[in-house]
């Protein structure tokens, strides 16, 4: 168990990393003040490599941007940091049909579209929390008009061209769980009415559908009705992805006043998925499993990559606060030291993204399409928020 000078010292730790070692990899030389948003794409050093801009990203990076002048201080370059965000993403990522880009060159003008709203959803976190940030009406009302069209996406009202045919229809965890935390964000933001009961109708599938508790799994797709798919994509597992989830959930019980429910639920989801994904080789949490254990199709299966790290660490952390349990303060020290160990770059700052099943560097890119500055600054804000949150 965790001495509460241990919990002191890791709060200071995880304080320090976000200030001095991460916010300032990617912050300021990312602000493109000539075009708007940020210039993300960049190799272990911080030297450009591509000027183009993935339009989820902008919005994790306007959202992080917010929440920095929201909790921490409110330093004006965060502000106005986040106001470029904030701005390009209103002004320039966006269809005549109003459908949101996924990536765009540096100046806006559209190259790809995907069939998915994420986009939209990381759109409403990042203005809900530049709106508290700024004080703007308009930024509120655009969150939750955003926040409508997502929900419009979720329960079917909009649809997308579809991905696949009708021969084997399935559902995924992911609309659910963005769907949660993207409420959870407008809810403690500015606020909005719809977002209490939503929150909990997208848990609700989450159990039904996804958690089988006979087999001790999370799910990352299923049939319409909640059954496994018998086939590679379907047995294809995602465990950092179900662990992020699980906190989702863990931090919702909090929310609710310690609603045991939720915390049983998200327990069990951080321990099934622990168990798939733990590498007891080599440490860490692998990307891919198979239900079955059979081999999985995806060649990174085996690879080590940052974010699922970043989401272990916060779901262990924050289920050891509210049980007091040790094996959660084991496993939190498990990939807490894994993590800083073989993904942190001490001579640049920051973590390196890939990483082979031994531990050794795939490649040396800390932003592209995928990796930003989200996964990790949201982990060692909201760890040293939280453990701040409990000693109260």
């Amino acid at each position: 168990m965790y001495t509460n000078e241990e919990l002191d010292n890791l709060a200071e730790f995880y304080k320090n990393q976000l200030i001095n070692d991460t916010v300032p990899f990617w912050f300021p030389r990312s602000y493109d003040h000539e075009f708007g948003g940020y210039l993300l794409m960049r190799d272990s050093d911080g030297t450009l490599i591509d000027t183009d801009k993935a339009v989820w990203i902008q919005g994790r990076a306007c959202w992080l941007l917010s929440t920095l002048y929201n909790t921490v201080e409110p330093r004006k370059e965060w502000l106005e940091g986040a106001r470029l965000g904030y701005e390009f993403i209103k002004d320039k990522c966006f269809n005549s049909d109003g459908k949101m880009y996924f990536h765009v060159d540096r100046e806006g003008n559209p190259i790809r579209m995907r069939r998915y709203f994420f986009s939209e959803t990381f759109a409403v976190i990042a203005s809900a929390a530049y709106a508290k940030a700024s004080g703007s009406d308009e930024a509120a009302a655009f969150a939750r008009e955003m926040f409508t069209v997502c929900l419009e996406y979720a329960n079917g009202k909009r649809v997308m061209d579809p991905k696949f045919e009708d021969t084997r229809p399935s559902k995924g965890i992911g609309i659910p769980m963005i769907m949660c935390n993207t409420a959870q964000q407008l809810r403690e933001t500015i606020g909005d009415p719809r977002c209490d009961e939503a929150i909990m109708s997208w848990i609700k599938e989450i159990e039904e559908n996804f958690v089988k508790d006979d087999i001790r799994c999370v799910m990352e797709q299923v049939s319409l009705d909640g059954d496994i798919i018998d086939h590679i994509d379907g047995r294809t597992l995602n465990p950092g992805h179900a662990i992020e989830g699980a906190w989702f959930i863990l931090h919702e019980a909090i929310y609710r006043g310690m609603d045991q429910h939720l915390i049983d639920l998200g327990l069990r989801m951080l321990d099934y998925m622990w168990e798939r994904g733990w590498d007891e080789e080599h440490g860490g949490i692998l990307y891919f499993r198979d239900v079955y254990n059979k081999p999985v199709q995806e060649y990174w299966q085996d690879m080590k990559f940052w974010w699922p790290q970043n989401e272990t660490i916060i779901a262990c952390l924050l289920a050891y606060l509210i049980t007091k349990d040790e094996k959660y303060s084991t496993m939190h020290k498990l990939i807490h030291d894994y993590a800083y160990k073989h993904f942190h770059d001490s001579e640049h700052g920051e973590w390196f993204g890939y990483l082979h099943k031994d531990g050794s560097i795939a490649q040396t890119a800390k932003g592209n399409m995928f990796k930003g500055p989200f996964h990790l600054p949201r982990q060692e804000w909201y760890c040293w928020s939280v453990i701040n949150k409990f000693k109260v």
